[in-house]
């Protein structure tokens, strides 16, 4: 009969999960875990620099994976630093287990050293979280975690283990079995057919595709489906990469810096097969106006997502797969000659690219030749600000999971930690980060991590001294009244880099800076790129926050 601490517990569960790698920083009230972890013969741990860090490192895993991966965080400061990875997480449904030290359980409430209310604060942004009051319960409570992150909608889970608890010893029979996926179909397929329905008897339907078809892994059904119909199709930020960016049926990403094509066209829909989405406000502007003569289909594993901003005329509760797998027979073949004429008129009357788009040192242009210099199984993350809406224009995405971005929380300092935590699970591929010279300050330690642990990792910073996008509203909707957005002095970021021991690149005043290019981008294990940018620069088209789609600023900053 096997008697076990609580800590010894819980290692051993992740190891019967099949967890090999952890991030983390050990801590007063998590060193018993951290005892028990140093005897693991299996798992390796990474240590970060910061714990948030650490649960955007766990994210870049699970989000290249589909898997739940682990992260650690003692109690205090170390929890309190971690909740915004997994507020992230939550938003983006990222299937995570966060496990964190807490004070002994006779001093829970006593305001002790390094206490501080974890269970409480995660309650809001957390699929689900415990405060372990046993041992014992460890042996359950550690299978139903992993159930719950990766099952459904995936989500973060949180584990809250008091040090004295970690200590506890416990004897028991035999282990329980391991998380398995559990298996979702279509809870009504009367549903199905009146979808199936609506898609035969529509003359302009699009499909609009998010996040929740590449949890589902339906990428290859909601392709089949729409070119067995013939479907235009749009992505959320967090669905690009299901069709390939050059796919003749692929629209781009909807929303605020969608090309007015996109935008125009969906006006004109009169069915929208909505899939894996939440008609977040970034896609659909101002929501009474979005999509306004078409009826709606919404596929989606969480109920309460249907109907709740955007009635449905037909709701399917299942994930995208088996809600796709279901259609699919039932969907006659079609043509849509008319429609996908219509579109392609948009197209050409509203290029996606403007020529002078990818002029020499411009940032399409950049990222273009960066896509082409990593090749097509590249994975790439991005922080947050222009640089993420430049790279979700203009990167030529072929895959699912291949982007890797802070979509719902909108969270600086991601694309660093995030970029090595898909290197740590995928070695063999190149990686790189889409990051600012704002967004980059916020997690730049983790640079060390990315050294030590040998990453593949090439960090691009698109640097024009300022918080881009903060500026670029002031200028065009707070009368130029710039405050708080450019910084004073100018970071040597090269120099940094190679202060944390990595090889450098500065395309600023370069000779050649293609050549440049080409060298960091050959380079064994991590380097940096810093890339001048024009603090002018601007990410166009955008739709004013609160307006509707069709009300878009363009190149010039006049609406259309």
């Amino acid at each position: 009969m096997p008697r076990l601490s609580g800590a010894q517990i819980i290692i051993s569960q992740l190891e019967r999960q099949g967890i090999r790698l952890i991030t983390g920083i050990p801590g007063g009230a998590n060193l018993p875990i951290y005892d028990a972890l140093a005897r693991s013969t299996t798992i390796r741990h990474i240590l970060t620099r910061h714990e948030q860090g650490a649960g955007f490192i766990a994210q870049g895993m699970a989000r290249s994976t589909g898997q739940p991966a682990v992260c650690f965080a003692t109690s205090g400061p170390g929890a309190t630093n971690i909740l915004t990875a997994l507020a992230d997480a939550y938003l983006d449904s990222i299937p995570l287990v966060c496990i964190t030290g807490q004070v002994p359980r006779t001093l829970l409430g006593t305001d002790a050293f390094q206490e501080v209310d974890t269970y409480g604060m995660s309650m809001s942004i957390t699929k689900h979280n415990y405060l372990v009051r046993s041992a014992a319960d460890l042996l359950t409570i550690l299978p139903k975690a992993f159930r719950l992150a990766g099952s459904g909608r995936p989500g973060p889970v949180l584990i809250d283990v008091p040090k004295d608890v970690q200590t506890e010893m416990v004897e028991f029979v035999a282990w329980p079995e391991p998380f398995l996926a559990a298996d979702h179909l279509p809870s009504d397929l009367k549903s199905v057919g009146q979808a199936a329905a609506m898609i035969n008897e529509a003359a302009r339907p699009i499909l609009y595709l998010g996040g929740g078809v590449i949890h589902a892994g339906a990428a290859a059904e909601a392709r089949q489906l729409a070119e067995q119909s013939a479907i235009p199709t749009v992505m959320t930020l967090m669905g690009l990469g299901i069709l390939p960016t050059d796919h003749p049926l692929s629209l781009g990403m909807l929303g605020m810096h969608a090309c007015r094509a996109t935008n125009l066209a969906m006006e004109e829909c009169d069915l929208l097969i909505a899939a894996g989405v939440r008609f977040d406000d970034r896609a659909t502007g101002r929501i009474s106006a979005f999509c306004p003569n078409a009826k709606v289909i919404h596929v989606d594993i969480d109920a309460s997502e249907i109907g709740k901003l955007r009635p449905a005329d037909a709701g399917i509760t299942s994930d995208a797969r088996h809600a796709f797998a279901g259609l699919l027979p039932l969907v006659q073949p079609r043509q849509r000659r008319r429609w996908n004429d219509r579109i392609q008129r948009l197209q050409k009357d509203f290029p996606r690219f403007p020529p002078q788009s990818f002029a020499p040192g411009k940032p399409f242009q950049l990222i273009r030749r960066l896509a082409e210099l990593a090749g097509p199984k590249a994975l790439i993350s991005t922080d947050v600000g222009k640089h993420q809406m430049w790279v979700a224009q203009s990167y030529p995405f072929t895959t699912p999971r291949q982007l890797l971005t802070s979509g719902g929380l909108g969270a600086m300092g991601f694309g660093l930690p995030a970029a090595i935590g898909a290197s740590l699970a995928f070695p063999g591929r190149p990686v790189v980060c889409f990051s600012g010279d704002g967004s980059l300050q916020m997690n730049i330690q983790e640079l060390a991590t990315a050294v030590e642990q040998r990453t593949s990792v090439k960090t691009v910073v698109f640097n024009n001294q300022s918080l881009g996008l903060v500026r670029q509203q002031q200028r065009l909707f707070y009368e130029r009244h710039y405050f708080a957005s450019s910084y004073s002095i100018s970071v040597d970021f090269t120099a940094i880099a190679r202060g944390f021991g990595m090889r450098a690149f500065d395309l600023n005043g370069a000779a050649d800076p293609d050549h440049l290019l080409r060298q960091a981008m050959v380079e064994p294990g991590p380097c940096l790129i810093n890339v001048p940018i024009d603090i002018e620069e601007d990410v166009t088209p955008m739709v004013p926050p609160g307006a509707a789609n069709t009300t878009m600023i363009g190149d010039d900053h006049a609406s259309n």
